[in-house]
């Protein structure tokens, strides 16, 4: 593990501090790339304008007449937290919007994991106009939905797609389905600047373009417009949960939600979410989004019917939500113990592949045939990060006919572009991938169960090719020394206050301490006492029991534990440079 420490621009760190930012703040935002306060202004007014991104007008206008016509419109949603959160965006957008004119005819389908699989396919068209829908609206999903779109189209439906993630490519070209609207940042010619926006603030924003075209049909006046900023906290909550890069605007997002929810602002099934997760709303961070509320939410997906998570986020019965809200906590606890088995199996096949002495593979590949493939994407993760390789995870299709394929989840590391491995990996072995799509970092692929030997060295191969040793350095980015002054609890409640998360990380410290003493509790955790800078101070490093030298370089996060009413401070340890 190699230990790097960002760079400070100190222009940018002094412009922050004269603007009145906390000195600490202001060197870690000036590492992240922010050079001036305004970055920071996250009040709703910063946020851009939803007649920037390429297709709200033209939504807005199509939602519009399909409320004026009082017809049906049915969302068809995906079965991941950014899914379901867009889903109860717009459910409860469209009924909000359309409350004054006694329309709320809006109902929702999410395609099953396991035999529909993603996106709006032909079969799900068909569906959707068998239930007497109009109008039929994607969220988070759709982009890439060539035949489903016009099969819907055939079926006589008018579609509305919005999503986030990057069209289909047909010969070389990016290809987006036609005969419909679509609303998508990623799509050809979009000038909005957020191209990170996750599904959930995509529905948002045709929204935002919805109620202004209703205004202006004089539905509404702006004085008795429905607030539809009530929808942040989802907005928010499905922004963390997706892993989407936090740019400025991202940021604005999340924190208009969390200031929200800290508020007590929040639909009654988040607030049953965070009950069930042992989380106090008044004091949110992007940390309970991403690790407390999104897992139960996803866990639905996985293992049973994300309508479980969705029902939770609409409802306006407490005591449903927290019915709900409990059945999504028990369905989480068993994709723990799923994982927990299928990471150990797992890795035992992945170690099976080198010898103790030796360094994993370029590329690892890993297939049982008890494993859930709900729960695949999981496990690669944590295997990548255990082996720091490009690793994919395969279990047995449970569809219907289907026992003969391998649904598989790939994780990355920085430097190797898996879904354009994926793509080489086809074009060298036609026929092995029946279907893959992704990104740089995660994607997934069906083959059959007789090609996964080709695709193993397939996949090892374009690594060995792509990878060097500079790669393959596991690194971890810090912001350097702790200054001792602020090693205190109302410092690490101001650091817990603001919005981390991807691209936007939370701060991690690295420096040299010395280890006064060191035990394991709770039989994988290490508890450390440290010397820091001539003062003692606890910490923990959790899913790690091999012991440190008298001296090490650690990195380490803030946090603060509570004993007999007094706080204090510890450090959470990430890793250590030996």
């Amino acid at each position: 593990m190699k230990l790097i420490t960002r760079d400070v621009p100190p222009r940018a760190a002094w412009a922050l501090e004269q603007a009145g930012i906390h000195p600490l703040l202001a060197r870690l935002y000036a590492a992240r790339g922010v050079r001036g306060p305004d970055e920071l202004d996250d009040t709703l007014a910063r946020l851009l304008p939803p007649d920037r991104m390429k297709g709200t007008q033209d939504a807005a206008r199509l939602l519009a007449d399909a409320m004026a016509a009082n017809q049906r419109i049915c969302i068809v949603a995906d079965y991941d937290c950014d899914g379901a959160t867009a889903c109860a965006v717009g459910v409860r957008g469209l009924r909000l919007l359309g409350a004054p004119m006694g329309f709320a005819n809006v109902a929702y389908l999410v395609p099953d994991r396991v035999n529909d699989g993603y996106g709006l396919t032909p079969s799900i068209a068909q569906r959707v106009q068998a239930s007497g829908a109009d109008l039929l609206v994607t969220v988070d999903n759709g982009i890439a939905s060539l035949d489903g779109v016009r099969a819907a189209r055939d079926l006589g439906l008018s579609v509305l797609v919005t999503d986030h993630h990057l069209p289909a490519v047909v010969n070389g070209q990016p290809v987006v389905p036609d005969d419909c609207v679509i609303v998508n940042p990623n799509q050809p010619g979009c000038p909005f600047e957020s191209k990170s926006i996750a599904g959930v603030g995509v529905m948002f924003y045709v929204l935002l373009a919805l109620r202004a075209e209703l205004r202006a049909r004089g539905v509404f006046t702006p004085a008795t417009q429905p607030k539809i900023d009530t929808l942040l906290p989802l907005v928010a909550l499905g922004t963390v949960a997706d892993v989407v890069k936090l740019d400025p605007h991202n940021r604005r997002l999340v924190s208009q939600g969390l200031k929200r929810v800290r508020a007590g602002a929040l639909p009654v099934g988040m607030a049953a979410l965070f009950a069930v997760a042992t989380r106090r709303p008044q004091v949110a961070t992007a940390f309970d989004f991403g690790f407390a509320l999104g897992p139960r939410l996803n866990a639905a997906g996985r293992l049973a019917d994300m309508t479980l998570g969705i029902e939770c986020l609409i409802t306006d019965d407490a005591a449903r939500a927290d019915e709900l809200a409990r059945t999504l906590d028990g369905i989480n606890r068993e994709r723990k113990a799923i994982e927990g088995d299928m990471r150990e199996q797992a890795l035992l096949l992945a170690e099976q592949l080198f010898d103790e002495d030796e360094a994993p593979p370029p590329a690892v590949t890993v297939f049982d045939p008890d494993f859930h493939e709900g729960v695949v994407g999981i496990v690669a993760s944590r295997l990548k990060d255990k082996l720091h390789r490009p690793t994919f995870v395969f279990a047995a299709s449970a569809a219907a006919g289907k026992s003969h394929e391998l649904k598989g989840s790939g994780r990355s590391i920085p430097g190797f572009h898996l879904r354009d491995a994926l793509d080489l990996v086809a074009k060298r072995h036609p026929g092995v991938l029946l279907r893959f799509g992704g990104h740089a970092m995660a994607a997934g692929c069906t083959i059959s169960e007789d090609g996964l030997d080709a695709f193993e060295q397939g996949l090892a191969q374009v690594a060995s090719e792509w990878l060097d040793a500079e790669t393959l350095l596991r690194r971890l980015e810090t912001d350097g020394p702790l200054d001792p002054q602020y090693r205190r609890a109302e410092v690490v409640d101001t650091l817990h206050a603001e919005v981390w998360g991807q691209g936007f990380a939370p701060p991690v410290f690295c420096e040299e301490v010395e280890v006064l003493s060191q035990r394991i509790v709770g039989e994988k955790h290490l508890a450390l006492k440290l010397r820091h800078q001539g003062a003692p101070v606890d910490g923990i490093w959790f899913g790690h029991d091999q012991p440190l030298p008298a001296r090490v370089k650690l990195a380490f996060r803030l946090d603060a534990d509570e004993w007999q009413g007094q706080k204090r401070v510890r450090f959470l340890v990430e890793a250590a440079e030996l």
